[in-house]
């Protein structure tokens, strides 16, 4: 069931509106260095952490979150779609670009629901504008990712009431006796 984004609204309605984002696999895997260094020795591994990566952005920012990945060269591919955690999997079909599946999906939700695409692909941005999308370039999407994560591991250190600097020592916070009793071990 879509989750609406709280304090939105689509188009003038009152309305929450839901948010959905449509991610161009290959070309984020290639635009961000640690993921296309990866690529160059293990593609499966550069998706698997792409899918980990938007699984874990997913679950803090809240949209649908559909990540597309070109298998348009794999001869006689019907393409599928796979729940990955709590995203979208979807690999297109023989002769269907990733480009060409995001700017039909684009065209068909933008009508009802606030659609992002993250891509570095220069007319893919401009074709999906003109879909009512808005679009985020790789390089803009990466920074976000990024500060996603360091928003939820802020989060977590506050919550867990870690020190700041995230190191957790492993007697740090041992009751007296135990560490009395451990030092009393290492002198012996």
């Amino acid at each position: 069931m879509p989750h609406p984004i709280p304090g939105r609204t689509y188009k003038g309605t009152s309305q929450p509106a839901e948010e959905y984002l449509l991610v161009d696999g290959y070309n984020i895997i290639f635009a961000w260095e640690s993921l296309k260094e990866l690529a160059q020795t293990n593609l499966d591994g550069a998706r698997g952490k792409l899918m980990d990566i938007m699984s874990n952005y997913q679950a803090y920012r809240r949209m649908h979150l559909i990540l597309v990945f070109d298998a348009y060269k794999v001869k006689g591919n019907p393409g599928s779609t796979m729940r990955y955690h709590n995203i979208d999997v979807v690999y297109t079909k023989e002769a269907e670009t990733a480009d060409q599946y995001i700017e039909k999906v684009s065209h068909d939700i933008s009508k009802k629901y606030r659609v992002r695409v993250a891509t570095s692909d220069g007319l893919e941005q401009l074709i999906i504008m003109g879909a009512g999308a808005t679009r985020v370039s790789a390089r803009e999407f990466e920074r976000e990712v990024m500060e996603a994560g360091e928003e939820l591991r802020q989060t977590y250190l506050e919550q867990t009431g870690q020190p700041a600097g995230g190191r957790n020592y492993l007697l740090e916070g041992a009751p007296e006796e135990v560490l009395a009793y451990m030092e009393s071990i290492r002198n012996e």
